[in-house]
């Protein structure tokens, strides 16, 4: 394989899918990548910015990815276009979900002159891309391992001694904000369908503190009502006041995570801190569980929404998480701790 190749790593989502594309980069990285540049969305920057092997980060908010997508103007893929040229890439690994079509992004890379190309596509790709892998429906298989299959496509293949586990770089000191020894409870999800509700989150958090445990609730910026609500008297409450790097440390220092299918189960993952799983089964727990780390999947994998990608829960109630008793997230945060006692 030649040495030496500047490869962009692209992966448009939010910061969970960003964290989950990090063992292709590591792969692209120590299989002599000159640089290896990550292309994501405003949502993963921070995440991409964690990764090891990523040298450099380009963010675009892509009008056929984000939730609320902004309008297709020529400025904003000119300046894409513009932005990937001068990074000259040698190759690009596209990486997306089993339902994402690479084929847009591979058509603007090969306007930016990217001359090799590596991508999972169910459609006819035509000259857009090199190196296809045709996209199946194993719904076993997990979002790292299909990222994988990517970047060995290309050549890229992990080093020696990398089990192919998510990491990030060294957390801060978060020892400001939290000591050791909590639990964490992350109530929220940038899809409502993937969080319990407030009130099953504010129960859960009653629950672990007493039967004794430190609680400490967690959130974005936007999200200090939430936690507020959550956390109560009985919680420590660090909405809003981390960064994503500070919140991998306090996740570093947990003793178990509570969390719904978002990104920080996969920082817990990349941290290595065992991960109680709310997982409503809106996707694939086999693509989106936490992976390689102790976990306990907790909620109806049969439920009515199965499968259905719903953004909000479709079925009243929100039945496949609320009826996840606390008495049962006590019960798997203390298993988990017995375990790595």
């Amino acid at each position: 394989m030649e040495k030496c190749r500047r490869v962009l790593v692209a992966r448009l989502d939010s910061s969970g899918d960003v964290l989950l594309a990090g063992p292709a980069a590591r792969a692209a990285a120590g299989a002599g990548a000159g640089e290896v540049t990550m292309l994501c969305g405003p949502d993963g920057e921070q995440a991409a910015r964690l990764l090891p092997g990523v040298d450099d980060v380009l963010v675009w908010r892509c009008p056929w990815v984000v939730v609320d997508p902004p309008p297709v103007r020529g400025p904003e893929i000119d300046g894409l276009v513009a932005a990937v040229r001068e990074c000259r890439p040698d190759v690009a690994l596209i990486l997306t979900s089993f339902h994402q079509s690479p084929l847009p992004l591979a058509l603007l890379l090969r306007l930016a002159g990217v001359p090799e190309i590596a991508a999972h596509s169910t459609d006819y790709p035509g000259s857009l891309v090199d190196h296809r892998i045709r996209t199946d429906e194993r719904a076993d298989e997990p979002e790292p391992e299909r990222a994988l299959r990517v970047a060995e496509a290309a050549g890229f293949a992990l080093p020696p001694g990398d089990t192919g586990e998510l990491r990030v770089t060294t957390p801060p000191d978060v020892s400001h904000l939290v000591g050791t020894g909590h639990v964490v409870v992350h109530p929220g999800a940038t899809a409502p369908a993937r969080m319990p509700t407030p009130a099953h989150s504010r129960a859960l958090v009653a629950a672990l503190a007493a039967h004794g445990h430190h609680v400490v609730v967690t959130g974005g910026p936007g999200e200090r009502a939430l936690t507020a609500e959550v956390a109560g008297a009985v919680a420590t409450d660090l909405g809003g006041r981390t960064t994503l790097a500070e919140l991998a440390g306090v996740l570093a220092q947990a003793d178990a995570v509570v969390v719904g299918n978002t990104g920080t189960a996969h920082l817990a993952a990349a941290v290595g801190t065992p991960v109680v799983s709310l997982f409503a089964p809106v996707v694939p727990a086999g693509r989106w569980a936490p992976y390689r780390v102790p976990h306990v999947l907790l909620g109806d994998q049969n439920a009515a929404c199965a499968g259905t990608r719903a953004r909000t829960c479709p079925v009243p109630g929100h039945p496949c998480l609320s009826d996840v008793r606390p008495a049962d997230v006590v019960a798997a945060v203390e298993w988990m701790a017995s375990v790595a006692a």
